[in-house]
């Protein structure tokens, strides 16, 4: 059980990351009227091992009336090495936070987060690193798996990443012209809430460009979302075809977690779609505020139901207690697998308990062993995300 206590303390360390996103306005990039960063993700897109390390720089200025400090960066791996401008940043003008990627761990996906630490910020703003690391040159075609006619994305299962309402989320993916003459693309049923834009337009043959989206909020939608949207080509839609010249690649230790596909993605389908997390705005709660808000305490975070024959079904049950002074509310539960049947989750009275139950349903999922997530939205401004886990065998 190793391996699963490894994925377990990663989604751990991945839900805190999610409880302390930054207080951002409908702005953007712009956090507590303090500080604005030019961006908050930088995408290295493909590189080479033997390219060694790579760098960026993000722009921190300071939109308030009085001085900013940046206190502290923290890198969440070892892997990254960061700088930052240490004096005091006067308003109007900025400041800087380099980071290098040492890319010396072999060709891979990563996506590094850096956490900084501002003065005036009750919390602190996550800046990320991406990109994908190769041992060697590969071509367009191979980098580029999925294709909609000539029109070419690396996987169209796309990662918006964590919002709260009130906010846009924006980021960019890179897309390819596997073909010989250039491709004017456009987008039909794009989901509500979600717009599209391209570099360059059309895309010169053999050649790459940046795909930026952007994400707004809406307070019917909660938890994890998907929005949508038809790719066109010379205004043609196709249906995806997956090419099988790269092995799809697996995270070490992920095979434990348990997550279905999207059904609507993939091949045979004609969409692309972008993810995103969303929880409640908090950052212009006052201390009194936040003093009298829900606190949800699970009495455990992890079920583990042991070992168990295929086809079985498991009942777990997670007491909520609400230590909060208002009530608690669950906004939306989300399960990363359709095996997992969670009951409703009512409103949570100060001072009550909730005897919160999940029954998974075994047949037909692989031997070995089991991670299910199950994630509670909540109302509660310390714990805006709630993760709870089962874990067992599967013989």
């Amino acid at each position: 059980m190793k391996k699963l206590a490894v994925i377990t303390i990663t989604l751990l360390c991945s839900a805190f990351l999610v409880g302390i996103r930054a207080q951002g306005s409908k702005a953007g990039n712009t956090y507590g009227e303090i500080v604005r960063f030019d961006k908050t993700v930088h995408d290295f897109g493909d590189i080479l091992v033997s390219d060694g390390p790579v760098s960026a720089t993000f722009t921190a200025e300071n939109v308030s009336g009085s001085n900013m400090v940046i206190y502290n960066v923290v890198s969440s791996c070892g892997c990254t090495d960061v700088t930052w401008t240490r004096e005091p940043v006067k308003p109007g003008e900025s400041g800087k936070v380099k980071a290098t990627y040492k890319n010396d761990e072999g060709g891979y996906p990563f996506d590094k987060t850096l956490t900084v630490y501002v003065s005036g910020l009750k919390q602190p703003v996550i800046l990320r690193l991406r990109g994908e690391s190769h041992s060697k040159k590969l071509s367009l075609k191979e980098m580029y798996p999925v294709r909609f006619g000539n029109l070419a994305f690396k996987s169209v299962d796309i990662k918006g990443g964590n919002m709260s309402q009130g906010q846009q989320k924006s980021g960019e993916v890179l897309v390819a012209n596997l073909g010989k003459k250039p491709i004017d693309v456009k987008f039909k049923d794009v989901s509500p809430g979600l717009s599209l834009k391209l570099s360059q337009n059309p895309v010169p043959p053999g050649a790459t460009a940046k795909l930026a989206y952007t994400v707004t909020s809406d307070r019917s939608h909660w938890g994890k979302n998907y929005h949508y949207a038809t790719p066109l080509v010379d205004g043609v839609p196709y249906k995806a075809v997956i090419s099988q010249t790269q092995d799809p690649k697996k995270e070490a230790g992920t095979e434990a977690l348990l997550a279905d596909p999207n059904p609507l993605l993939g091949a045979g389908k004609p969409s692309i779609g972008i993810f995103t997390i969303t929880k409640e705005d908090f950052s212009s709660w006052t201390k009194a505020q936040r003093d009298a808000a829900s606190n949800p305490v699970a009495n455990e975070s992890t079920f583990s139901f042991g070992k168990v024959k295929s086809g079985e079904k498991v009942n777990a049950s997670f007491v909520i207690s609400n230590k909060g002074k208002s009530a608690l509310k669950v906004y939306k539960v989300d399960s990363e697998s359709s095996k997992l049947k969670p009951s409703a989750f009512p409103d949570v009275a100060p001072g009550s308990k909730y005897n919160f139950k999940c029954t998974l349903d075994t047949s037909g999922l692989p031997k070995g062993e089991c991670l299910i997530v199950v994630t509670l939205t909540t109302n509660s401004p310390l714990r805006p995300i709630v993760n709870l886990f089962m874990t067992g065998w599967i013989e």
